[in-house]
């Protein structure tokens, strides 16, 4: 498996771009736009530079991992010699479901595909292809480049071998993995997804400031970032799409906090437009 296909040029297909061309793989980023590619290949860029400043990258390695990367607009000609597609595209079945029919005509017959979902069904996914038993959740965790996880889902005809072949390129891309079963919300999103919702009920209750909230969990419960800086980095509206779909199969306990729908009826989205629960300018 050398020539790897990322579906979505945003925060998550291209951080998925930089380690896997970090790891030695040919890839091709493919989006709706030369612009967004553009852009999405300078922040690759910068973000390896940031690693040759910690000591985490050499220039030589970046030099020739950012010429392993091809952008391409037309899914025909991104996918037509993929060994493995990964999709990072936008988190709505309908959407994920067309480009997953779509790609089953265009890819080899051995293509294996892997979603980057957080919380959809790996199955129902599956289910439209001709290959559920070379389909496989890849769930990688942002900033992509820095954390070291990813969840390898199995759907219900998900095959060992492709999961085994999933996991070596894990490793090769310098990460870790654990294997999850395919349920509503995987193992870490499920969990995540409860805290961030506990903390909008907090914060709407006036239990705490966000900043004190953050700060609490940051050093009460030693976790890396507080609940609303990480959902501000995720983005709100993508929380909120995962928690309504988890609400729909898991019950009230999923229930989303009025307060997160009124920040995202307000176009309070997080980092990626500069406000979320806290402001971030340009």
């Amino acid at each position: 498996m050398e020539n790897i296909t990322i579906f979505g040029a945003g925060t998550m297909g291209r951080g998925i771009a930089h380690v896997a061309a970090l790891g030695g793989y040919n890839v091709v980023l493919s989006d709706v736009s030369d612009d967004i590619l553009r852009q999405a290949l300078e922040v690759a860029r910068k973000n390896m530079e940031k690693g040759i400043e910690r000591g985490k990258v050499t220039r030589p390695d970046m030099d020739a991992a950012l010429g392993r990367i091809a952008l391409v607009t037309d899914p025909a000609e991104a996918a037509k010699e993929a060994d493995l597609v990964i999709e990072a595209i936008i988190e709505e079945l309908d959407v994920k479901l067309e480009l997953f029919l779509n790609l089953d005509n265009i890819c080899k017959e051995d293509t294996i595909f892997a979603t980057n979902t957080s919380a959809l069904s790996i199955t129902e996914l599956a289910a439209v292809t001709r290959r559920p038993d070379r389909f496989v959740g890849a769930h990688f965790f942002n900033p992509v480049h820095i954390m070291r996880l990813i969840e390898i889902v199995k759907g219900l005809e998900t095959s060992d071998d492709t999961v085994r072949c999933l996991a070596e390129v894990i490793e090769r891309m310098g990460k870790e993995s654990v294997i999850v079963t395919d349920s509503p919300g995987f193992a870490t999103s499920r969990i995540n997804v409860m805290i961030g919702n506990e903390a909008f009920y907090m914060l709407q209750e006036g239990v705490a400031s966000a900043e004190d909230i953050d700060k609490a969990i940051k050093l009460g419960l030693n976790h890396p970032m507080g609940p609303f800086e990480l959902v501000d980095l995720v983005g709100l509206d993508i929380r909120l799409n995962v928690l309504k779909d988890l609400h729909k199969r898991l019950g009230e306990k999923f229930r989303p906090c009025p307060l997160l729908e009124k920040y995202v009826n307000a176009g309070r989205l997080g980092r990626k437009v500069g406000r979320g629960v806290y402001e971030y300018g340009d």
